[in-house]
């Protein structure tokens, strides 16, 4: 049974930090590219970064790129996101997703097979 569980959201000052992590289970890790994507209130679920099996290839969303960055340790089944300089604009649940053409990293939500609960990030001005 393939689980991924999202962990380290939380509610956080504008301009703060926070790190996503995503834990694998039931699954070979390296056989997939990973994904954040986040739906924020009233809006539809969105791309944030993905990642390729290795690690070599990323893609990021335009409004996160620069603040955002997505890795990955296969050997510890965990991918995560390091935000920085948060905005209001980020908040939102995360979710991780996992798509098993590992070298895409593509944007778009039905690419990924597999999907955890989410976890909130909340921004405070």
């Amino acid at each position: 049974q393939v689980q991924l569980v999202e962990s380290g959201g939380g509610l956080v000052q504008t301009g703060g930090s926070l790190r996503l992590a995503c834990a694998a289970s039931g699954l070979t890790l390296s056989d997939y590219a990973m994904a954040w994507f986040r739906e924020g209130p009233g809006k539809a679920r969105e791309f944030v970064a993905a990642i390729s099996w290795s690690g070599t290839t990323t893609n990021y969303a335009d409004s996160v790129k620069g603040r955002f960055t997505i890795s990955r340790d296969n050997a510890k089944n965990t991918v995560w996101l390091q935000m920085d300089s948060l905005k209001s604009e980020d908040t939102a649940v995360y979710y991780c997703a996992a798509d098993p053409a590992r070298l895409r990293v593509g944007p778009t939500p039905n690419l990924y097979d597999y999907w955890g609960q989410g976890t909130q990030v909340t921004v405070s001005s």
